[in-house]
């Protein structure tokens, strides 16, 4: 049978089972929303702006544990799509974007909307294609799926000319996984290496285990979990680790980093063994690798991608493999070895851990009539039983949340932990919403950067995709603002807004219910009528404390030990 290479397009993403494309048309790929509207196959999510698209399909990834998949025009939409490839990409998101290009006879002619995509997406994806003829169409999407999927998780662009779109050829989409030759992951860690890893744990006195993203997107909840319990060491979380172990388990100590808990960075810093799972000692967490060397420990990195391990600190045993398969393997010798940890050591280990927790470095001035954002993310997860899915953007408001909300399972929790991108929160939301549309979706956003693609209101609204929005606003520019206060003598240039819009009516014009809280006493009921109202947008705009800032803090340049600490742990009282 023949068809276009538009119809090939449509057809082999529904044999790749895929649910939802979110995307925007353009001329370069006019056809394949032609193909779109006849086969009928899936549905379709028309965002405002084709950054926004891709981050809904970034999180729809992020929620299902399927591929993402998004669809742009060349030129322009290709250049919007970047900060939500490039978002994923230092994620590991596993994620397709097609994109359209000018026909195969005006590539290189700077003819209208072009750009070459694979040029200016090559830094940021796992890979890319242009398929040049339609007779590689079809393999080229299943080797684009496959990579996207397996290792380590990224996106992959798919750069498609539009007469190829156009061209007609024979359909036959691949069954099983293609060989590529290039490209051979290894996903059994060394058994030898497991079998030391095991011994020198079973040896320390004061082990950590540190786990990160790796563990979400490897599946490897489960497994991490059980062998932590069996060892019976403290654990502690990156940014993106959060919810692979539940936060409500004795045993985890928080997030741990530049605004991690004050017993999560002394225990990182203070072990003989560390071991690091799925995780990438990125600047965020180990801020100067000397530093952290300082007390003499023993490093065990486990990860599926050979070139994250000893990228920053010395390995003493790398494992490279799939956590699930490695961790698996740990808990299997585990619960066959003969030696253990002396319980002594652990129970010391334990005492100081215990000294360490008991100063309460996440207390804040809860009676304050002024409303804390602290105070809003604890009661939302009071309403929600800590069960909510939540989506945030960038700044002070991804912090409190990272830090008041206990997650308690994986793929619950969603933000742009490495790139740090301004305006995911709210197209992470629809991504999350249609991945599970029976969990209550909550973003957690500021005045500032819900503002970036406040436009997908209207998405929202064309889909109704019933999402909460809570904006945490004080009028800044947050996390600028909190270092311009500690590190630039209070000079707060160009973070302060006087013109913010009524956030209420805002919400209102585009359809939705806008509720404002300026008062402690209202934010409860607030929160309630947001998880009342289950067919509707509920957008809440908290007017919170302007100059509430996150701490501990670890500044650039610290280890994990010189925190700045809030008043409350502080001799002096004083910054």
């Amino acid at each position: 049978m023949q068809l276009s290479g538009a119809q090939i397009i449509v057809q082999s993403l529904k044999a790749e089972g895929v649910e939802y494309v979110f995307g925007y048309p353009g001329g370069a790929v006019i056809e394949i929303y032609d193909a779109l509207f006849q086969l009928n196959k899936f549905k379709h999510i028309l965002t405002r702006h084709e950054q926004a698209a891709v981050h809904a399909a970034d999180a729809y990834a992020r929620v299902s544990g399927k591929v993402g998949v998004a669809l742009v025009t060349s030129g322009p939409g290709v250049t919007n799509a970047l900060t939500g490839i490039a978002t994923a990409y230092t994620d590991s998101i596993p994620m397709v974007v097609i994109s359209g290009q000018v026909g195969n006879s005006l590539i290189g002619t700077d003819a209208f909307q072009e750009v070459d995509t694979v040029g200016i997406t090559r830094p940021c994806v796992k890979h890319n294609f242009l398929v040049t003829d339609i007779n590689e169409l079809a393999e080229t999407i299943k080797k684009a799926f496959q990579i996207a999927a397996s290792g380590r998780p990224g996106p992959v662009v798919v750069d498609v000319p539009k007469d190829v779109t156009q061209a007609m050829a024979k359909f036959s989409y691949p069954q099983e996984d293609i060989f590529i030759r290039s490209y051979q992951p290894v996903v059994q860690g060394h058994i030898g290496q497991i079998k030391k890893a095991v011994q020198m744990l079973a040896s320390a006195k004061r082990p950590v285990v540190y786990f990160g993203g790796g563990v979400v997107l490897g599946n490897a909840s489960e497994e991490l979990t059980k062998f932590v319990r069996m060892m019976g060491a403290p654990c502690t979380g990156t940014l993106m680790g959060l919810g692979a172990y539940p936060s409500g388990d004795r045993q985890f100590l928080g997030m741990l980093g530049m605004h991690g808990t004050y017993e999560a960075n002394l225990a990182m810093q203070n072990a003989d063994v560390v071991l690091a799972v799925g995780a990438r000692f990125d600047d965020r967490v180990v801020s100067v690798p000397s530093k952290f060397f300082e007390k003499a420990k023993k490093v065990i990195h486990i990860d599926v991608d050979p070139s994250s391990i000893a990228k920053r600190v010395k390995v003493d045993i790398p494992i490279v493999g799939d956590v699930k398969n490695v961790l698996s393997e740990m808990v299997a010798l585990w619960q066959k070895q003969e030696s253990m940890p002396s319980e002594d050591a652990l129970g010391k280990w334990w005492k100081t851990i215990e000294e360490w927790r008991s100063r309460d470095c996440l207390w804040f001035d809860n009676d304050s009539e002024i409303i804390k954002p602290q105070y809003v993310i604890q009661k939302l997860a009071e309403i929600t039983g800590n069960s909510a899915i939540i989506t945030s953007d960038v700044g002070q408001h991804q912090m409190f949340a990272a830090q008041y909300y206990p997650f308690e399972r994986p793929r619950q929790w969603l933000n742009s932990g490495g790139l740090g991108t301004m305006g995911v929160g709210l197209p992470y939301a629809i991504g999350a919403k249609l991945a599970a549309p029976d969990q209550d979706v909550f973003c957690i956003t500021g005045d500032g950067s819900i503002q970036m693609n406040i436009q997908e209101l209207s998405t929202c609204f064309q889909y109704r995709i019933p999402v909460n929005v809570i904006t945490l606003n004080n009028g800044y520019l947050g996390m600028v603002r909190q270092w311009q206060e500690i590190y630039y003598g209070g000079r707060e240039s160009e973070t302060y807004f006087d013109s913010l819009p009524d956030f209420v009516k805002l919400a209102e014009a585009y359809g939705h219910i806008g509720i404002r809280v300026d008062k402690k006493s209202d934010v409860e009921g607030a929160l309630l009528e947001a998880v009342k109202q289950k067919d509707r947008l509920v957008f809440m705009d908290f007017l919170t404390d302007k100059k509430q800032n996150v701490m501990p803090m670890v500044g650039n340049g610290k280890g994990l030990d010189e925190m700045v600490l809030p008043p409350h742990m502080r001799a002096d009282g004083k910054a």
